[in-house]
């Protein structure tokens, strides 16, 4: 018998590059936009469009005018280099404090700018990937913290506040040994912390400032904040609470407890039944009239409120929809491992159901953040509602487009910001699998 010889290749083939007639932008541009007539036409004119807009507009951008103190002087600079149109640049460069930070006292601006500036390493830890440990202690204090830069007072208070979250720690950690289940130890921290705010904090805290003297920051009203701290401020506030607030609202409805699925029920339908305005004119007006005597609350936490739990009861519906799309066998999963019931929703079923969720989620916050303008029409001057003060002012009487612009392209790089950051969380939370 002849001996045959078998060659077995011991290395990879060298990856050889694609053919050139199927890489390139051109390919692409035949592929997605000229690849049918109906296609080519639908891209033809929505080329022609936007040179069109291009034509009409971009001259006044091109010509603006950013010197000058007044609109009467933006137009002679305007005349005088023989444009046509232009846009006066320089009222958001001469109001700038007031488009940023509202009518917030000049000499403590250093405060405002700090809070702004702390936000971003704050968020690190919870946003980013690698879960920067470093910044986890900014991240715990950050909302006292910013909360005391922006407001001021008593440094007492501070101290009072902060005690509010370590007693409902140690409440939970009693309850938690104390074997009263996850719920139940939540909740309890939760009332706890809530109560000594409520009714302990303030007086304790003008205890100790009577005993020991006002030090601390100078207070300033929530009527002098304004522009884009008031937007952050509402918006970051409202998204950050009503999210826990939505998913607790999600998982009541689908209770088998009947009170607690009648009331989530109810709290839902009543608040998606009702328009935001509304829910605003009745924190600025009618909630002082349902409080006791001697009682009031700062019509910018009023508002806070009241944004929270309108974006809370839109989150619940949207995580309503992702629970309902984890299969059953998940849920019988978790039962036959033994696990308690808010231990197989921490571990197995919300994690699921929140990533499913994802793009309603930052859907529902867009909407939250866009909808902080609303508060020009009781009285807060947004970034939005801020241009009337100033445009009121006989030196920019007239102006009209320039705010608007300002507010639009604040609101667009916000959103944009969010929505990619939602597919950047989307591509890393990917598993790989398609229904």
């Amino acid at each position: 018998m002849s001996s045959e010889l078998q060659f077995v290749r011991d290395e990879f083939v060298p990856q050889k590059p694609a053919p050139s007639d199927q890489t390139g932008w051109g390919v692409w541009i035949r592929q997605n936009l000229f690849a049918t007539w109906f296609d080519t036409v639908m891209t033809l004119l929505s080329i022609a469009f936007v040179l069109f807009l291009v034509w009409e507009y971009a001259p006044w951008f091109y010509n603006s005018v950013w010197t000058g103190s007044s609109l009467k002087e933006c137009r002679e600079v305007l005349r005088a280099s023989g444009a046509e149109t232009g846009a006066c640049g320089s009222i958001l460069w001469v109001r700038l404090n007031q488009f940023v930070f509202g009518f917030y006292p000049t000499e403590e601006l250093w405060r405002p700018i700090l809070a702004l500036l702390l936000f971003v390493p704050a968020c690190v830890p919870v946003l980013g990937e690698g879960r920067v440990r470093q910044f986890w202690p900014l991240t715990a204090i950050y909302p006292v913290l910013a909360w005391y830069l922006i407001w001021g007072g008593p440094i007492w208070l501070v101290f009072t506040i902060i005690a509010g979250p370590v007693l409902g720690f140690i409440a939970f950690q009693f309850a938690t040994k104390a074997d009263w289940g996850t719920g139940i130890a939540v909740g309890v921290a939760s009332l706890i912390t809530i109560l000594w705010w409520l009714f302990f904090a303030g007086s304790l805290a003008d205890g100790m400032t009577n005993a020991f003297g006002n030090v601390g920051l100078e207070f300033v009203e929530s009527s002098k904040l304004g522009g884009i701290l008031l937007a952050m401020i509402i918006g970051t506030t409202g998204i950050v609470f009503s999210y826990p607030l939505g998913i607790l609202l999600a998982l009541g409805r689908q209770s088998d407890m009947p009170l607690i699925k009648f009331m989530c029920v109810g709290f839902i339908e009543f608040i998606r039944g009702v328009p935001l305005i509304t829910l605003l004119f009745v924190a600025s007006t009618l909630l002082n009239y349902f409080l006791p005597k001697g009682v009031t609350f700062d019509l910018l936490l009023r508002v806070v409120i009241m944004v929270t739990l309108f974006a809370a009861a839109y989150m619940a519906e949207v995580v309503r929809g992702g629970l309902a799309s984890i299969p059953r066998g998940q849920y019988e999963a978790a039962d036959s491992l033994g696990l308690p019931y808010w231990d197989s929703m921490r571990l197995i079923v919300l994690p699921q159901a929140l990533k499913v969720s994802i793009p309603g989620t930052v859907s529902t916050f867009i909407g939250l953040f866009k909808d902080t303008t609303l508060v020009s029409i009781i009285g807060l001057f947004d970034v939005l509602g801020i241009r009337q003060p100033i445009t009121s002012d006989q030196k920019w009487n007239g102006i009209v487009w320039e705010p608007l612009v300002f507010a639009a392209v604040f609101f667009f790089i916000c959103c944009f910001a969010m929505s990619r950051y939602s597919m950047y969380v989307e591509r890393r939370l990917d598993t790989g699998h398609r229904s």
